[in-house]
């Protein structure tokens, strides 16, 4: 059975940090990421990276301030959220796919975590 499992987010001041984790089980993936959505908007994608290659995206609202990593040997990507401002106020989910390239639609993810609550506070 296949599952992702977040940890890692809480309620945070502006400009402060967390690093939500995911971990995989039940099988492997080629690409791995993180989306969002707050109440009443669209799901966001955030990052994503791929095992092999280890190419990276970041969609442009966190460019600058989150990295996306990866542990292979745990089959667990993180998510490092820096300066943090209260518009990234979301529930954060861990997605996956079996395609070899990153994709900013979630559509595309095709397992998915229950999520994880930030709350980022002015």
């Amino acid at each position: 059975q296949v599952q992702l499992v977040e940890s890692g987010g809480g309620l945070v001041q502006a400009g402060g940090s967390l690093n939500l984790s995911c971990v995989a089980s039940g099988r492997t993936f080629s690409a791995m990421g993180w989306f969002r959505q707050a109440p009443g908007k669209e799901r966001e994608f955030v990052a994503a990276t791929t095992w092999l290659g280890g190419n990276k995206e970041y969609g442009n609202s966190v460019k600058g301030r989150f990295t996306i990593s990866r542990a292979n040997a745990r089959n667990t990507v993180f998510l490092q959220m820096n300066s943090l401002k209260p518009e990234d106020t979301a529930v954060y989910y861990c997605a996956a796919t079996l395609s070899d390239y990153i994709s900013f639609d979630y559509s595309s993810y095709i397992y998915w975590g229950r999520g994880t609550q930030v709350t980022v506070s002015s």
